[in-house]
């Protein structure tokens, strides 16, 4: 048999903190497979044809076509696509694309978290429409491209926004304030997780008390704010273990905990393994 042709992703040239690749020519006739690995980017993956599996943060989604898959930065990642597959990829920075507004940023939140978005045909047009023009500005660069590439990247969030929603969820009598609280909280564990562990402090910072945060994370998701942290704790020593060669004890230093033993049993009771056999079974 035939070995299968593969290609790989480069890291993107950041000298404009953008880039935007479509996806049939980055193929180029070769299946595309990598290892689990981890960015410092956003990665946003549209895909108007696609077949493969996309494997974030340990959970495997499918790679079918109108699906769309959004990354923030420190989330590993690992990805099979196949020759073939149609689309466009897009890595950014904070410094290229960091909303302002109010409202910009309430939309920039909601697609960041979401890291798998299935679509239909219909829902796909409009989002790669957008895209046709950010592909023609990025490679033109004529004067102020920048520009008209944000302001057009926040047209297609608001539709990713609009498009993801499913009918169901449309008629549901959801609690927005809950959801979009949650949302702030998410955004913070993500940011200060290595150094704050509490969930009073983040309350404090949400301007909230202790009972109002616990009872916006029970509605939405049906756990508690400690429950939350603890996980983020795990998810970020899971990267680290998993996507770094790093040891144990500066896994440890690196999530805030001067006592190496206290994480690992931390570790060891939430996940049933110690640190060291968690990476040797991922091997």
């Amino acid at each position: 048999m035939n070995k299968i042709p593969v290609r790989q992703i480069e890291e993107p040239d950041f000298s404009d903190s953008f880039t935007i690749k479509d996806i049939g020519a980055l193929l180029s006739g070769k299946d595309m497979v990598q290892e689990l690995h981890r960015h410092n980017f956003f990665f946003v993956l549209v895909l108007k044809k696609g077949i493969g599996i996309h494997t974030i943060d340990f959970i495997s989604h499918p790679v079918n076509d109108y699906s769309v898959f959004f990354m923030q930065p420190g989330q590993v990642h690992q990805l099979t696509l196949k020759n073939g597959s149609t689309g466009y990829l897009l890595q950014f920075n904070a410094d290229f694309y960091l909303p302002r507004e109010q409202s910009a940023i309430q939309i920039f939140r909601k697609v960041s978290t979401k890291n798998y978005c299935p679509l239909n045909a219909e829902r796909i047009k409009k989002l790669i429409s957008i895209l046709d023009y950010i592909f023609q500005e990025y490679n033109e660069k004529q004067e102020r491209y920048k520009d008209i590439i944000k302001a057009n990247l926040e047209i297609f969030f608001i539709e990713l926004v609009r498009q993801s929603k499913t009918p169901e969820s449309l008629s549901k009598n959801q609690n927005s304030y809950a959801q979009e609280r949650l949302e702030e909280l998410l955004e913070l564990l993500r940011k200060h997780i290595t150094n704050i562990k509490q969930v009073t402090q983040y309350a404090d910072m949400l301007h909230l008390t202790t009972y109002q945060l616990n009872a916006i994370t029970k509605e939405t998701l049906g756990k508690t704010g400690s429950q939350l942290i603890n996980e983020q704790i795990l998810l970020e020593a899971k990267r680290q273990l998993l996507a770094t060669s790093n040891q144990v004890n500066q896994i440890a230093y690196d999530l805030g905990y001067e006592d190496v033993s206290y994480f690992i049993r931390f570790f060891k009771k939430h996940t049933g393994n110690s640190p060291e056999i968690f990476r040797q079974n991922f091997k």
